[in-house]
């Protein structure tokens, strides 16, 4: 049986309590932000062709700690490596792709990269390429220089990312424009179509926010009064630990971001936090509209079937927009107090839909050439997937710890806060049952020094520890 090795934060098979999915990683299962489930579910969907087995790795290809052991078993264990990757260009996941490329550089089977995407930030949507040190763009070149030695062509989400690669020597010949998977999984033949006529203040729709966007802070209490059914649908580790624990929020700067526990967002209870990707799906299907600046939140909408309206801030969420044709606005071009409703009746979704057809037919030719076979291939369904995801009993989104009574309140967050801060990620780890076995201990070593000895006991603890948490 043909045996792929994904990068993603977890097998969507695996059911896991928000506790855990929090608490058994850093910075949770997810990594930071749970967007990351979108693309890496939505490869793992495609590629599980019938009589094929896809692993997803949980990103311990990229963590301290891997050994030379742990890449012969991958090249012992599995036919290819397939990485989707996000804005991974930046210097804040330079030590990510460091890692990453020195795995690559030991594999015998292919590598594939999807959707890599160029950084972003401030004032990115005026300049777009990433703004690396001098030793990091070598190390990005690098990279790519191993992926291509493994693999037919880069798969990048859009133009931006293809005029930095040019830039540094990577043309065309090497960069196929794919766009970002996530938007894929449903096939060639999906479309979103407008389910209401218009957005009032009984519709019930959804909003999501990155909480450095400054102008979304005063839009997420206007929009919380104008708007009683609108639910908040954040996406960063830090915002579910505020809804969870009380945990104060590292960006809380403004007190009219919905990063604290006195936003009415928060003390209504109207914010919800998606720890798998099907139950946010669902959930989107449900809802008329979902306008903000996570790409993924929307792109989780249009998957749900549901319109959806990017609020551009930087370039690596304007050049998948671009690029899907995903109705957008970038932040210098919002109007003064924008309205919900006048985003969603701007939301035009013709071209998205027309072009979605052509564009899938792009990324499939991608997967191609580079050897990879997906589920919408004559003869390569597999309507069992969605079956068995459907039949798991995953968990309710979280909601936050609200009541009316603001000193019980502040009692209650203050409580769970200390509770949580005695707990460490090692208690959780312990409630983690990985679905797919992976080998824990590499072979014996001979020990005949003491020195030996230690690095042999340091590298299988290492693996053991690893392994417990990631399952494969």
């Amino acid at each position: 049986m043909p045996r792929i090795l994904l990068r993603a934060g977890k097998d969507p098979f695996e059911v896991l309590s928000p506790e855990v999915a929090r608490g058994a990683f850093p910075k949770g299962v997810w990594g930071k932000n749970v967007g990351n489930l979108v693309f890496g579910d939505s490869m793992h969907k495609l590629l599980s062709v019938p009589g094929t087995e896809v692993v997803p790795n949980a990103f311990l290809s990229e963590r301290p700690g891997v050994t030379p052991w742990y890449v012969d078993q991958i090249n012992e264990q599995f036919d290819h490596f397939v990485i989707p990757l996000a804005n991974a260009f930046r210097t804040s996941f330079m030590g990510n792709l460091e890692r990453l490329t020195e795995v690559i550089e030991g594999l015998k089977i292919p590598v594939t990269v999807v959707g890599v995407g160029v950084a972003g930030g401030p004032r990115s949507l005026k300049n777009p390429l990433p703004r690396l040190k001098d030793d990091e763009r070598p190390m990005v070149a690098r990279f790519l220089t191993a992926v291509l030695d493994r693999s037919a062509s880069i798969g990048v989400r859009g133009e931006h990312t293809q005029t930095f690669l040019a830039s540094l020597g990577f043309g065309d010949e090497h960069v196929d424009v794919i766009g970002c998977p996530s938007l894929f999984q449903l096939g060639p033949g999906h479309s979103v179509h407008k389910r209401a006529e218009a957005i009032s203040p009984d519709s019930h729709f959804t909003m999501n926010i990155s909480p450095y966007v400054k102008r979304m802070a005063e839009a997420s209490v206007r929009h919380a009064e104008k708007y009683p059914h609108m639910i908040y649908v954040p996406q960063d580790t830090a915002t579910l630990d505020l809804m969870m624990y009380g945990t104060p929020h590292p960006d809380a700067g403004d007190p009219q971001m919905p990063v604290h526990i006195d936003h009415p967002l928060y003390v209504e209870d109207r914010m919800r936090f998606f720890t798998d990707s099907s139950t946010w799906f669902g959930f989107l299907a449900t809802q008329d509209f979902s306008f903000g600046t996570r790409i993924h939140g929307n792109i989780a909408a249009l998957v749900a079937g549901t319109p959806a309206h990017v609020i551009a801030h930087d370039s690596r969420t304007l050049e998948l927009a671009q690029y899907h044709e995903i109705p957008h606005t970038t932040v210098p071009d919002l109007a003064e107090g924008f309205d919900a409703a006048e985003l969603y009746e701007a939301t035009d979704l013709t071209a998205f839909n027309a072009g979605h057809a052509a564009r899938f037919d792009k990324f499939a030719a991608f997967l191609r050439k580079n050897g990879i076979a997906h589920v919408f291939e004559e003869g390569k369904a597999n309507p069992e997937y969605e079956t068995r995801l459907s039949a798991l009993p995953f968990p309710d989104p979280v909601h936050t710890l609200s009541t009316t009574d603001p000193v019980a309140r502040a009692e209650a967050y203050e409580r769970i806060a200390t509770v949580e801060s005695f707990a460490h990620h090692h208690d959780w780890i312990k409630k983690f049952s990985p679905r797919v076995d992976f080998p824990v201990t590499p072979p014996r070593l001979p020990a005949s020094t003491p020195a030996r000895r230690s690095v042999r006991r340091f590298a299988a603890r290492v693996l053991n520890k690893a392994a417990r948490v990631i399952g494969g």
